[in-house]
Formats: structure tokens, sequence, C-alpha cells
């Protein structure tokens, strides 16, 4: 397999402008066009821009015309890519003036890569350094590079193999990546550097990272605001973890009745930390309502009450009467250094209202002293509302395949945020484009109940139009938080997704429908070809459990993948779950976006099974196709196969690059999100959720 080297500008400058993935698109569509009209002039531009994501709203035709124009453009001069780059900035320069400026993109998650403006924040660089100087010190490996200067570009330097990136995941959602796949050498070749990102990549989706518009080259560059980002993403995780009911069912005493848990349930991290700052500030007789981590806290006065109810012992009079902003934020973090805080940021940082810096500090003292009872009849009752195993699992694998359609509302948990009817709505647009009326509905905030209703009823009529099995199905029953329904839906909606799109590539597949037989065979048939023995019967063979047949198939695909030396024969649990945990990283770094876990392996979970050959099986093909179509493809010029660079890229044409079947690696993030989509038509593997990449993989089957 050939190293990847990515889209290269040679103005190093007009380069630094754009993530790999937007390179990639950009050019997809610069030669599409100048395959269609032999060359590209100034004149192609204008109705090519206008369709683009980030212009049809902004501008029309005649007003892109009328800004080149003013740039002094010969509109009959034929342009070079670099050329149609430097265009498509200067239109993004009048875009960010006509919108009052672009949005802030350092919010830990969904945060907008520009192309403009990439300014990091040195205050969070330094808390980011101090956060790894603190918990990855000790690393074995890493302990030789740390501590990192903050005043320097060493953080960047470093991420550049892809250890530390790693290794931080882990510290965030332990046990997410198998520290024996990480390629850990003092000196390591691209192509074990490109499989240490990969790895990174598809592993931060999967604890549930935004990775849009990053791509492995993005990271081997070293880029700055994209690093940050990840890392910022990755951290807020870790120290959000926590805030739950699941892991701490103390937060229960924050709300009064079961109304107001399921309530409780549905808010998302950061919000449920919020609730429990005001919870102690009002004990504390703090008259205001914090609602952000910016300005309500900036003045520091807001964390001088919380620190006094949660550390009394340590806390200091004064602080409260002084009257510069700044000293008392001095004051008050020497008052949670004093309660084993770790000091990450500084007085500026509060009287500025870093958000970011300030919601991190805030979970701090959470983690620190959260102030919270042990009142058992509330924490059983808080521990009733829990579900059970397996419907968490589901919860997770819907959560995410959700969040990486790209669609509007990111998803905090599924059985909650369905309930309104408005998140199916987006999904349904995005596999189904036209299949919603949106004058009917309604978006949230929802205060009317009825309202509710309504949306869920069109999410219900246009299943039964898809025709999805709805027998006495009412749009109430969402509303009420019916799981199993929900499930049931989801499922369909994700099967729904995978077979439209295989119905799109019957060109390529010569009319066949996939099912799980097939994938099935092209397994066992890809083990066999190597000289080996193993053989399943089904996505149910209990062989499965030992790890063995899918090391073998990952082999299979690609020899150098899978170290035999850390194999074990998967005879006994811990053996089991080793060569699982194994299994599950050596897909990621290969290039699989999945989001099962070790127990789905041991337990042999037929869905997910059926979701991890899938995506080996996509990976497959997709190096084949690549290789037969070679460099002439105008996709293949520009895509990065089985990388995650795959995030859905800025649609430069105006097409929906999730539903798109153009067969570039952009559109290939997108099908990720049907990863857990069902490839299985049959009711008895109807669990099986399949990657939506499949779909593409399809298309990709060599004639």
């Amino acid at each position: 397999m050939s190293s990847y080297s990515g889209v290269v500008v040679s103005d190093q400058w007009l380069q630094s402008q754009f993530t790999q993935v937007e390179l990639r698109s950009l050019k997809s569509k610069f030669i599409s066009l100048k395959n269609q009209n032999g060359k590209v002039t100034a004149g192609d531009l204008p109705p090519l821009l206008v369709k683009t994501k980030a212009f049809r709203e902004t501008y029309k035709e005649e007003e892109v015309k009328e800004i080149l124009g003013d740039l002094g453009t010969d509109f009959s001069n034929e342009m070079d890519f670099e050329g149609f780059l430097k265009a498509y900035l200067n239109l993004q320069g009048q875009a960010a003036g006509k919108l009052d400026g672009p949005k802030n993109s350092s919010s830990f998650l969904k945060a907008t890569t520009t192309t403009l403006l990439h300014t990091i924040s040195e205050s969070e660089k330094a808390s980011y350094v101090a956060h790894i100087n603190s918990y990855l010190g000790d690393d074995p490996f890493l302990k030789q590079y740390l501590p990192i200067d903050p005043a320097t570009n060493d953080l960047f330097d470093l991420a550049k193999d892809g250890v530390l990136l790693c290794k931080l995941i882990n510290i965030a959602v332990p046990g997410t990546i198998d520290e024996r796949a990480i390629n850990t050498k003092r000196v390591i070749n691209p192509w074990e550097r490109n499989e240490n990102h990969t790895l990174c990549l598809n592993s931060a989706k999967a604890i549930g990272c935004t990775v849009v518009n990053i791509g492995t080259q993005d990271l081997v560059e070293g880029r700055p605001h994209l690093l940050l980002g990840l890392i910022s993403q990755i951290i807020k995780i870790q120290l959000l973890a926590d805030l739950n009911l699941k892991k701490t069912p103390q937060l229960v005493e924050l709300v009064d009745d079961s109304k107001d848990v399921e309530e409780l349930l549905s808010l998302p991290p950061d919000k449920v930390l919020l609730k429990w700052m005001n919870f102690h500030l009002q004990k504390a007789g703090y008259k205001k309502t914090v609602t952000n981590f910016s300005s309500d806290v900036k003045d520091g006065e807001a964390y001088a009450y919380l620190l006094n109810v949660l550390a009394p012992e340590h806390c200091s009079p004064a602080t409260l009467d002084v009257k510069d902003p700044n000293e008392r934020a001095k004051l008050v973090l020497d008052h949670a250094e004093r309660m084993g805080c770790k000091r990450y940021l500084t007085p500026k940082d509060i009287v500025e209202g870093s958000s970011n810096l300030n919601l991190a500090f805030v979970a701090q003292i959470f983690h620190q002293r959260n102030g919270l009872s042990t009142d058992s009849k509330k924490i059983s009752f808080a521990e009733m509302m829990t579900d059970d195993v397996q419907t968490s699992r589901e919860e997770r694998c819907f959560r995410l395949w959700i969040n990486s359609l790209g669609i509007a509302t990111y998803v905090n948990n599924v059985f909650e945020d369905v309930r309104n009817g408005w998140l199916l709505l987006e999904v349904l647009d995005k596999i189904s484009p036209g299949s919603v009326n949106w004058k009917q509905a309604t978006k949230p905030p929802i205060k009317m109940p009825f309202r509710k209703v309504e949306n869920c009823n069109q999410v219900v009529r246009i299943g039964k139009e898809l025709r999805f099995s709805l027998v006495n199905v009412a749009g109430n029953d969402i509303v009420q938080g019916n799981k199993k329904l929900i499930l049931a839906f989801l499922w369909q909606l994700m099967r729904f997704n995978m077979l439209q799109l295989l119905k799109n590539l019957r060109s390529h597949s010569r009319g066949k429908e996939m099912k799980d037989a097939d994938i099935l065979n092209w397994a066992n048939r890809k083990v066999k070809g190597t000289g080996r023995n193993s053989h399943i019967d089904s996505f149910k063979d209990k062989s499965l459990s030992s790890g063995i047949f899918f090391l073998e198939l990952l082999s299979a695909v690609e020899p150098r993948v899978v170290n035999w030396n850390l194999v074990t024969k998967g005879e006994s649990d811990d053996e089991k779950k080793l060569n699982a945990t194994y299994i599950i990283s050596v897909a990621r770094k290969l290039g699989c976006s999945i989001f099962l876990l070790p127990e789905d392996i041991m337990e042999v979970n037929q869905k997910m099974i059926l979701t991890l050959t899938a995506s080996i099986m996509y990976w497959s093909l997709q190096q084949v196709t690549d290789e037969s179509d070679g460099s002439s493809s105008p996709a293949d010029v520009n895509a990065c196969p089985s990388t995650p660079d795959a995030s859905p890229a800025p649609s430069i044409s105006g097409e929906d690059e999730s539903s798109s079947l153009s067969g570039e690696v952009s559109n290939e993030s997108s099908s990720l999100n049907g990863e857990v989509s069902n490839l299985s038509i049959d009711d008895a593997a109807s669990d099986s959720t399949v990657s939506s990449q499949l779909e593409n993989e399809v298309s990709s089957l060599p004639e």
C-alpha cells in the first residue's frame, strides 16, 4: 500500500489556508470543470461558486462576477488551480465581511474550520500543554519528550507522529485504543505515521469528537488550529465524562421529580455543569443565574461564591470585597489551588471570558469537590433511570451514526433528543432529500406539545412512504419516548440509507443488491485465499468470539497490519478481550471507522459483527478500485482512500456530499455515517448495522 501525500500547492501560504479535505474537494471540482470545458477560465467560476455551501446563501451569480471584476479579473483568461484557490479565498473574505465576520471557530464541538483566518489562542494552547504534561508526563514513551514548553511550537511538532494524540484519547476514554496498535518507534516511516493518524481520527470519532475537515495529512503537517481544535475536543470529553447520571448518580440532587430527571438526561454535559454550578450558587445566596462560561463569570464573583460554599475552609473573606476583577480572579485561582485544582488558566483568562478555559476550570472544580449529597433514596431512583447494557450500546451506536451524518443538530442522548421530531426530520431529509415538508415542521425550542406531535406525525408519515414497518405506530409514541420503537425506527432509517445508495450503484454492481450473505461470503473467500482454514457460517457464529477470524481477515486485506506476536489463542475471556481490543484498533488504523466495543466481538453481537466485516470489506474494495482507476480519475487525484480524511468536505458544487455517489473519499466519510447501517434485508439479521461506506464500496467492485 502506498503512502498518501495529499494535494500539494506550490505556494506554501496558499496551501496553509486550506485543509487537505477542502483541497481535495476543491481540486476535484476544478478538474471536473476542466474536463467538461477543456480548460477553466475565470468566466466559468461564478456559476460554480454560487452553488457552493459556503456562498449559496451569501451571493448571487452577478455579485460573484462583480467582485471578481473589481479585483481586475479578465474573464477570458485561462485559470490554473492556484488561481482558482485565490479567487475562492478572495470571495470568502468578502463573504466574511458581509456576514459581520466569521463565527468563532474555537468552540469544542461542531467547530467549523474557516479557510481565511486561522488564529489560535496562546492561553488555550498553554492550558492544553499543561493538561498534557500533567496526565502524560509519566507515559513510558512520551516522558522522554515531556514536559512541553507552551511558549514554543513543540506541541505541534510532537503531535506529528500521531502517538501523542492516540495517548490523549486513551486518557479521555480509557481503553479506546489498544496501545499495542500504536506505532511507537523513535523514528517511524510515512506509512506508519499515517497509520497512527488514521487510528487517531477514527478513534476520536468513536468517542464523540467532530473531525469534519481534519485529515491525516493535516495532522502530519502539524497545522496548529486543527490540532488545537481536536485536542480541545478530546480534553473536553475527558473533563465532562462524569457529568451524567450513570457516572454520577448524585446529580439527581439537582432536580425535584421524575419529569425533571428526564430533562436532566437530555441535557448535554456542559449544560449539566451549568445547572450544577447554579445549584450551589443559589445555596450560597448568589442572586444571578450563570448562563455561559464567558461573560457571566468574567467578573469572578460567581467563582468566589461557588468556592466559598464548596470549600469554606479555604476561603478568603477578602475575595468578595475586592473591587478589581483581575485581583479577584487571582484570589479565586489561589482558592481553587488550595482545594487541589491544578492551575491551567490565568486571571486574565477569567477576566477576558475565555469560554473553553472557564468551562475546563469549572469542570475541574466539579471533579475535585462536587458538593452533592449521597442520599440513598435519590441515588437509587437515578440508577433506575439508566438503561440496560444492550440498550445503552445501541443508543451509543445510533448517536454516533447520526452525529457523523453532518446534520445541524448535535445528539447528546438519542432517546431524549428525538422526542420533538425535529432531529428525525433532519435525518430523513439527509438520507431522502426532499421528503420533508419544512413548512409543516416546527423548529426547537418547542413550547407547545402538539407541535412536537405534528413533527413526529410527519416523521411517521414519511417512514410509511419509504415503506418502513410502522404498523400501529403514531407520532405520539415517539413524543412519549418509546425506546423500543425509537430503536426500531432508527434501524430502518439506516437500512433505507444503505439500500438507497446500493440502488444508485447498480450500474457498478450489475444491478445486484447486496445482502449480508454477500459480505459473509466475501470474508470467507478472503481468508481462504491466504491459505488459512478459518470459516464462519454466519455473523452469529460463536467461533467469532475468539477474534482469530477477524485478525486473519485483516491480515488478508493488508498483510503488514497485524502483528501476530501480539495475538492470543482467544480461549479464555481475558485472551478474547485482548484480541477483540486489538482487532478494533487495527481496523481503525487501517481506515475503518467503526463504533463497536470489544464486548460486541466477545459476545458475538450480530449487528456489530456485520458492521465490522462490512467496514473491512469496504476498505479492501476501495483499494482495488483506486489501483484500477489509476491517476486519471479526478476523484483519485484528490482522494486519500481509507483514511478518515473522509470527513464531509464543504460541497463545492452544492450537492450534499453524504448522499453523493461521486466516489470521492470526501464522500466516504459521510458514508461512514451509515456505518452502522445494515446491509441485511431479512429481519433475522435486521439488527446488524453496516457501514454506509460499504455502499460506496459496492460501487467500487471491479467489473
